[in-house]
């Protein structure tokens, strides 16, 4: 897996965001350029932040703010990099 060879540091975490599902409005199909993102995905590193791993483990299914993170392409799969304040709830 490629996320093994990214490592967040401090208060961060990385994360995968989930897939946006097809969105219809009647008969007509939305493309993907006009869907908004989602804000959820799965963990799949946590920074050193020992307060931080209290909250989050590699897993979790977190809710994060709209704008936050950076979200960048390693290997052609897209990946955020959130603060420990972007995350907003953890799903259970």
């Amino acid at each position: 897996m490629v996320a093994k060879n990214i490592i967040p540091l401090d208060d961060r975490v990385l994360v995968k965001r989930m897939e946006a599902a097809e969105q219809k409005v009647g008969s007509i199909i939305i493309p993907d350029t006009a869907k908004e993102k989602p804000q959820m995905g799965t963990i799949l590193a946590v920074g050193n932040n020992e307060e931080l791993k209290g909250l989050v483990k590699e897993g979790d299914t977190v809710l994060f703010a709209k704008y936050g993170g950076t979200e960048f392409e390693y290997d052609g799969i897209e990946y955020i990099i959130l603060n420990r304040t972007d995350i907003l709830a953890k799903l259970g």
